[in-house]
């Protein structure tokens, strides 16, 4: 099985890439300034080609947001034939919705919160979404003890209170800024996709704001590692 992780920000790829020393093929994507990293897998079943792309970097800061999501994506599977996609990244939540900073989750499907078309409803479904995460994820989930819920993507950190409604009113529960990008691209392709997504602020918490999100990023790409360690050994067993 060839398994691509789609990642947007280094501060959350970098564990993973350091703790399996993968190796990096360089201007692999040039002129463009996404980056590339690659290994082998051994599972009991076999083994997995695993590939780990990320956006890159514009004006010194990390290509965050849906864009830069669905033009790595389409790329990666263009060049890297993917038989799976995983975006793992962090995520905001709600401690209403019982959320910690810190957990990781697996999606259990992915919409568009900020993609709105009054007075259609026929391009308003289209613009929520509403993708299918790979089949396998909840047993996935219930064997490696990860909470699922539905993530909900759009293209600010913030949010209007018209959004945060539409999100609760179709069941979001972890809100970033790419995985319905990253999953809308696959539903195009056909390839399943895995959405796995550590806690880094809570949107309902005093001190929600990009300070949280800063101090919690360091241990929130510390729990996507464990986590995605388990997922690897998990996949490696089914290949």
């Amino acid at each position: 099985m060839t398994i691509c992780y789609i990642i947007a920000m280094e501060a959350e790829a970098r564990p993973i890439v350091d703790y399996y020393k993968m190796q990096e093929r360089k201007d692999f994507f040039a002129p463009l300034p996404c980056r590339l990293w690659e290994m082998t897998v051994q599972g009991e079943a076999g083994e997995n080609k695993v590939y780990v792309v990320t956006p890159g970097r514009q004006y010194n800061r990390d290509l965050i947001g849906c864009e830069p999501a669905a033009m790595t994506t389409t790329l990666a599977i263009e060049r890297l034939h993917p038989d799976m996609v995983i975006n793992s990244g962090t995520c905001g939540a709600w401690a209403r919705h019982g959320m910690k900073v810190g957990q990781v989750c697996l999606a259990s499907g992915a919409m568009f919160h900020d993609r709105r078309v009054p007075g259609d409803n026929a391009w308003a479904t289209q613009g929520l979404g509403n993708y299918p995460t790979w089949d396998g994820t909840e047993k996935m989930a219930q064997a490696l003890s990860l909470t699922m819920g539905k993530v909900t993507t759009g293209s600010s950190f913030d949010m209007s209170e018209e959004e945060e409604q539409l999100i609760e009113a179709n069941g979001g529960r972890l809100k970033e800024m790419e995985g319905a990008a990253v999953a809308f691209v696959c539903s195009l392709f056909h390839i399943p996709v895995i959405l796995v997504k550590a806690v880094t602020n809570l949107r309902d918490a005093p001190d929600e704001d990009m300070a949280a999100f800063h101090q919690n990023l360091e241990n929130a790409a510390a729990e996507l590692l464990n986590a995605n360690i388990k997922i690897q050994k998990y996949l490696a067993s089914l290949a």
